[in-house]
């Protein structure tokens, strides 16, 4: 440590360590722009080093990046000793090299910095024990003509820093000197970024290590088993070698890593199917339901080859998926939303109307399902022609299963309401594109698309709830009443009769019987 002094406050803890060497001060801000992508809300970061060694050109660096401002002034806060950051992740840029006293730091306001933000403390040493057990450290030290820099913490943090630094490894590879900035996620647990190349060029990455299988819940098989929910990119980069293939406008995988979880994909644009206002827009629409009737007349091959990897076989969106889905609803929506209490006998009750409507879909049209193909995964080409005027980018976890449920996604969009009469009209053209082909059944399409529907929206209600309470994703129980209406209204086809009074103890579908 510098000028001999220890920083002993945690001892107690396990606690790793990554050394690296700095060559310039470039290095020093890319470091500090690739920390911007690891740090979370409570993260307190000691920055340890002598004047000069680069503390307040590494904090400047983080604070830029998470504002995406290069210009961002961000002077150093030895004066004001404490210098605020109203940023999508709060910063705190803290200098303690002026107190007088240790406990001066409670004064600073570190606590409440920590509840909603991160730390950036410069002179730790001067906390002198008083600064959290968790903090991250940073030391700075000359070493040749650079600095070294050895980051320590513990392991739940430096998994964070570990993953964004092997990231920067990826990127040292394929596109040197990047600057890589946050991009919003979905509703998974994947992470993007925004990539820049010195030339201009925009790329996305995506962030995606392996997951684990998570615990037995039925027959000896994990959720994800059963949901078929895909654990690693292939299914990603087998399904969009398959829809460029066959002529879809999808991202084009410009590097990847499949061992590493890391892909590194074009970008398809900036523009949505939404207007200013969040509504959706019909032309655009119906040049998505032009791309199912496209994608519906393609045959699924048996696999799909992966270039460096095992050759991808699609998985069915069999019953035992469409089940473990509905089931969500039960564990769920109804005990912590709706506040209901769910009987051993309702459950049974539920589950075996809820297979026998299903099994109503063996006789429909299958064909590969994408899952997710709604508004939030759907760029707008305005100067492509028929279908790719649409690009797709959100397939990972695509099925063989009923050629109805994408069109149900569609136009029961979970994040913005499609009105009734617009979703008619899309139908309507899905319908009349159809009608010509040998194998399509218009009622038993409309049958399909009512359950599909049905099914879709269940498994949101519940899938939402647990994203609020198991994953701290609240903002997404906003979108509970749209799905309510949208489940209300397929419940009106015949094919649902039987499960109208699971729903309606929750005041779903009732006034509409």
């Amino acid at each position: 440590m510098p000028n001999g002094t220890d920083i002993d406050y945690r001892q107690s803890m396990t606690i790793r360590t990554e050394t690296l060497q700095l060559e310039n001060e470039a290095a020093t801000v890319q470091l500090g722009q690739d920390l911007a992508l690891a740090v979370t809300a409570g993260d307190c970061i000691a920055l340890s080093g002598d004047l000069g060694a680069g503390k307040s050109t590494l904090a400047r660096a983080l604070i830029r990046a998470i504002a995406d401002d290069e210009a961002l002034e961000a002077p150093s806060p030895t004066f004001t000793l404490v210098q605020t950051y109203d940023m999508r992740v709060p910063v705190a840029h803290i200098d303690l090299y002026r107190i007088s006293d240790p406990q001066e730091i409670d004064e600073l306001g570190l606590d409440d910095a920590l509840a909603t933000g991160v730390a950036l403390i410069e002179w730790p040493e001067r906390a002198e024990g008083e600064l959290p057990d968790e903090t991250i450290l940073i030391a700075f030290a000359e070493s040749g003509a650079g600095r070294s820099v050895t980051i320590s913490g513990p392991p739940e943090p430096m998994d964070r820093i570990a993953r964004t630094l092997r990231i920067r490894t990826f990127l040292d590879t394929y596109r040197p000197g990047a600057q890589r900035r946050y991009f919003q996620g979905d509703a998974s647990t994947r992470r993007f970024e925004l990539i820049r190349g010195g030339d201009g060029e925009e790329l996305f990455l995506m962030d995606s290590p392996e997951k684990p299988a998570g615990p037995v819940v039925r027959d000896g098989k994990p959720y994800t088993s059963i949901a078929h929910t895909a654990l690693t990119v292939a299914p990603f980069v087998a399904i969009a070698e398959f829809l460029r293939d066959s002529g879809f406008r999808v991202p084009q995988i410009v590097a990847r890593s499949l061992d590493d979880g890391i892909l590194l994909v074009s970008h398809l644009g900036r523009t949505g199917v939404l207007n200013a206002q969040g509504q959706p827009i019909e032309e655009r629409l119906s040049a998505a339901i032009d791309c199912l009737v496209k994608l519906h007349r393609t045959a699924i091959p048996p696999s799909i080859p992966i270039s460096g990897g095992p050759a991808y076989a699609i998985p069915p969106y069999d019953a035992d998926a469409m089940m473990i889905e509905v089931e969500l609803y039960l564990d769920w929506y109804l005990p912590r939303f709706a506040g209901e209490t769910v009987t051993a006998g309702e459950r049974d009750r539920y589950i075996a109307a809820w297979r026998a409507v299903i099994a109503r879909l063996q006789n429909a049209e299958h064909s590969l399902v994408l899952r997710d193909f709604h508004s939030p995964n759907l760029i707008w080409n305005a100067s492509g022609e028929r279908t790719d005027r649409i690009g797709i980018v959100d397939f990972q976890d695509a099925l063989a299963g009923p050629a109805a449920y994408d069109v149900a996604s569609l136009v029961h969009d979970a994040r913005v309401t499609v009105d009734t009469a617009l979703a008619g009209r899309l139908v309507a053209r899905y319908i009349d594109a159809r009608a010509n082909d040998g194998n399509f059944d218009r009622e038993g399409f409309l049958e399909a698309l009512a359950i599909t529907q049905a099914q879709r929206a269940t498994k949101i209600l519940g899938l939402f709830v647990r994203l609020k309470e198991r994953d701290s994703k609240p903002g997404y129980v906003a979108h509970l009443p749209r799905i309510r209406a949208y489940l209300a209204e397929a419940l009106r086809h015949p094919a649902l009769i039987s499960l109208h009074e699971h729903y309606y103890r929750a005041g779903i579908g009732r006034d509409e019987s």
